[in-house]
């Protein structure tokens, strides 16, 4: 097989929660288990930090990652989704995962993994662990995909546990209410691990401490004291800086030697060290076009408070969600000022546009349905003023698809 017809393997024919839902769900790790016993434990050979939560977990993965490669360590980033390139989800040092390894890695277990039947995000990890292993790195920077107790990713045995905060997202797997959710997140604290947690919640207290406790895991809370600027912008990235600027000190008191410059320059640098898209991205100026994966509750709400106060003439958003989410929650928090342009993006999951747009207008919104992402925008640019503000999310899927016609243009 060729790189596309590898990746047509991956993503076509096994399930793949992203696009297909839950039917792509496992309620165990025995397939993980078993074929990373195939792959001889590739995890075992080198430390790890291991990351879950409802939001921040990618950006605070990314500036982790950052600061270990500017105190000089060679680094594993392992994060999803990706957005433009498959190859995202894997980096060493920054650099993308070599689509000569792919193909060579499906080839060699394609045939002795087919009884297993891994999924496309027990391929991924797979695939992840054993690059990391092959490179010799010092420590991976491993994010989790969903939850935390049954997620792929949960095999290892990391030096260091971090769960940025809990939200509601992914309800009709992990529970429904921040309890059920924050124990599932929990799943990723080790016997005699230290654990970080991003944000204090009086429903999460409680599950985090007796987690930590039956598993004699030093718990810590970040301190907001502790905290380092860095380059991502976004209403929500301040958390995030916190969360990873504590673990960089818990890191610094244990692990590894990184200097006060080597921080600044980790979080100064997190976007050109470790190619992170997607947050609060700023496309073009006049009109402001900016993009942003955010799409549950904690995040909707935090992206339209920030573009409410934004200086502009007109707000234009232009938004998309998958068929899993409680819309009229989400609905309910987008600004009645803005005009809107709902879309579809190119995956099964995608909820009606026109579906969309009548749930938005009994909520007293105004806008359109489109029946793509390229269409949105491009309508979205026709009727904006160059002091106006487009906004482009709702999924990550909507992103992905702009992102890559933005990359498509230039």
């Amino acid at each position: 097989m060729n790189y596309r017809q590898t990746l047509d393997y991956l993503f076509t024919q096994l399930p793949m929660y992203q696009r297909i839902g839950k039917a792509a769900y496992k309620a165990d790790l025995s397939t993980t288990r078993a074929f990373d016993a195939l792959c001889n434990h590739p995890h075992q050979s080198f430390k790890s930090i291991h990351l879950a939560g409802t939001n921040g977990k990618g950006s605070s993965s990314h500036l982790l990652a950052s600061t270990l490669q500017e105190a000089g360590y060679k680094v594993g980033l392992y994060t999803s989704p990706h957005l433009t390139d498959f190859r995202e989800r894997i980096r060493v040092n920054g650099k993308m995962i070599d689509q000569s390894y792919i193909v060579n890695f499906v080839e060699r277990y394609k045939e002795l993994s087919e009884r297993l039947a891994p999924s496309f995000f027990e391929w991924t990890v797979a695939l992840a662990f054993e690059y990391f292993k092959e490179h010799k790195v010092d420590y991976a920077v491993i994010e989790t995909g969903m939850g935390g107790r049954l997620d792929s990713t949960n095999i290892i045995k990391p030096v260091l546990s971090i769960i940025t905060n809990i939200g509601m997202d992914h309800q009709q797997f992990l529970g429904n209410s921040i309890p059920l959710i924050a124990k599932e997140k929990a799943g990723i604290i080790k016997k005699d691990t230290p654990v970080i947690i991003g944000r204090r919640q009086k429903e999460t207290d409680e599950v985090f401490a007796e987690t930590a406790k039956a598993l004699n895991a030093p718990l810590h809370y970040a301190q907001p004291e502790i905290h380092y600027k860095s380059a991502l912008k976004g209403p929500y990235q301040k958390e995030n800086e916190t969360t990873a600027a504590n673990a960089i000190q818990y890191l610094a008191a244990s692990e590894i030697t990184v200097s006060k410059e080597q921080i600044i320059a980790g979080f100064s640098n997190v976007i050109q060290n470790t190619g992170l898209k997607g947050r609060w991205q700023t496309i073009q100026e006049e009109p402001r076009v900016i993009c942003d994966i955010g799409h549950n509750e904690d995040g909707i709400k935090s992206i339209c408070q920030e573009l409410i106060c934004m200086p502009k003439q007109s707000l234009h958003m232009v938004l998309g969600f998958v068929n899993d989410k409680e819309l009229t929650k989400l609905i309910r928090l987008l600004p009645r000022e803005a005009k809107f342009y709902f879309c579809r993006a190119d995956i099964p999951r995608s909820m009606d546009e026109n579906e969309l747009l009548r749930l938005a207008s009994l909520n007293g919104l105004v806008g359109e349905s489109f029946k793509t992402v390229a269409l949105a925008y491009e309508t979205a640019k026709q009727k904006s003023g160059t002091q106006d503000v487009i906004f482009v999310g709702g999924s990550t899927f909507v992103v992905a698809e702009f992102l890559t016609l933005q990359e498509k243009e230039h």
